[in-house]
């Protein structure tokens, strides 16, 4: 295997830290899922583009789960790496490590996966093999394959369902 076209999980690695603010939250005075979502977008294409080293685009954010809430008294630590990429796409896994900012207690407050694609429809990935360096990213990546069957289906059977959506005006 050539060194030059692989890469590990670590080399893609971006880290985050976000104090939450008043701004930040929803009515019931917790983190507002849409901003997690924009936040989560925005850092995950740093990894992305590790592996790219060219333009990409957001193709689809799946397997969302918002564990815990988080308040003003938590603060957010986003981590996101590549679990996975094919000729043109690239999966990136993303947590969200909450803190309490009074007792210093960690706990898992989010995750999802969030697949780019390069823009350039004859681009294709410059690396050949991803390496994973710990037990979560073996685990995280050996599910890879599985969730870019889901994936495809989950496209298939959109696609059969956007026939039957009437995109009139309804008012």
């Amino acid at each position: 295997m050539d060194n030059n076209n692989v890469i590990t999980c670590g080399q893609t690695l971006t880290v985050v830290a976000h104090r939450i603010m008043p701004e930040d939250l929803n009515e019931h005075g917790t983190l507002f899922g849409g901003g997690t979502l924009s936040l989560v977008d925005r850092e995950a294409s740093l990894a992305a583009l590790r592996v790219s080293k060219a333009p990409i685009v957001t193709a689809k954010i799946d397997h969302i789960n918002f564990i815990r809430p988080m308040d003003l008294s938590v603060s957010l630590n986003l981590e996101s790496y590549v679990s996975g990429f094919g000729h043109r796409s690239i999966e990136v896994f993303t947590k969200i490590i909450g803190e309490d900012l009074r007792t210093g207690k960690r706990f898992l407050a989010f995750t999802c996966f969030v697949t780019f694609v390069v823009e350039n429809p004859t681009g294709k990935i410059g690396f050949d093999h991803l390496i994973p360096e710990n037990d979560e990213q073996n685990s995280i990546c050996d599910g890879y394959q599985k969730r870019v069957i889901r994936r495809k289906q989950d496209r298939q059977d959109l696609n059969n369902l956007s026939n039957h959506i009437n995109i009139n005006r309804a008012y």
